[in-house]
């Protein structure tokens, strides 16, 4: 329990717990001699507390400052990569840490609820303006989430009564799972869109990236909305990509013979440059 709160309160709650058990501990034994074996018991007991406690205390601070730094360095890690790519070779436990944290740097409160392990579960629950969110974390490199585990999702939120719910995977979701995410304040989050929101928000809490990315595809803050959109540049639902059947959103040509025309472009790119 205390490794789930900031390191510094488990600090705290030792410092106090030791203050009070010692007083107790140093405290003189009544002179009645009917009470006195049992005070006798009961003051080796908090002797030995005044110990225990504070010690369980310190080592719950321990494993929270522990877990904070490996959330810290899994950003640092996926912040300085070239691209997506580098997200793939987590385990679940670490992808669902870095959507933690990604979500703290974000301005949310973060309660680890450990789902249930690699399969499914919901993994984080998060408050922000007195609002609920539940989170699910889906680490699967080798094929794409259906609409089978949003609809499990939104029965969660339902019977959670949260109000509002985020899908986050290391790949992608299937045409299907984005059309039925719309409609259910479900925000879809594919490995792109997340490498983006860890860099922006690493970037935003002062610490510059190590290898920003040229030209960055802007994404939108992770608030839950009808459509997940990785491209700031319309909110118009765009046609099925050409090439791996993603939704597309409407670009503008920066360079070339058609430089200032609008296009639509696939909302994978890089991993998929589809155009129609």
């Amino acid at each position: 329990m205390l490794a789930k709160l900031p390191w510094w309160v488990g600090v705290a709650i030792a410092a106090v717990a030791y203050w009070l058990l010692h007083g107790v501990a140093v405290a003189p034994i009544g002179s009645d001699p009917r009470a006195m074996a049992s005070a006798a018991v009961m003051k080796g007991l908090v002797t030995a507390g005044q110990y225990l406690v504070p010690g369980l205390c310190l080592a719950g601070a321990a494993l929270s400052a522990l877990r904070r730094w490996q959330r810290k360095g899994l950003v640092d890690h996926v912040a300085a990569g070239a691209g997506a790519d580098v997200l793939e070779g987590m385990t679940w436990r670490e992808f669902e840490m870095l959507v933690g944290e990604a979500f703290r740097l974000k301005g949310y409160r973060i309660e680890e609820t450990g789902g249930h392990g690699a399969d499914g579960g919901i993994d984080l629950v998060l408050r922000k303006s007195g609002k609920k969110f539940l989170v699910q974390c889906k680490q699967w490199r080798s094929f794409k989430v259906g609409v089978g585990v949003i609809r499990e999702h939104f029965g969660v939120m339902t019977a959670e009564k949260a109000d509002g719910g985020f899908v986050v995977t290391s790949g992608r979701f299937t045409a299907e799972a984005k059309v039925f995410a719309k409609g259910f304040h479900i925000e879809l989050i594919e490995g792109e869109a997340l490498f983006q929101m860890i860099r922006q928000a690493r970037a935003s809490a002062g610490r510059p990236d190590a290898q920003p990315r040229r030209d960055p595809a802007p994404i939108r803050s992770p608030e839950p909305s009808p459509v997940a959109a990785p491209d700031a540049g319309t909110s118009d639902a765009g046609p099925s990509c050409p090439q791996c059947a993603s939704e597309m959103v409407r670009r503008t040509a920066k360079r070339g013979s058609n430089a200032g025309n609008s296009f639509w472009g696939c909302s994978n790119y890089p991993r998929c440059r589809g155009t129609a």
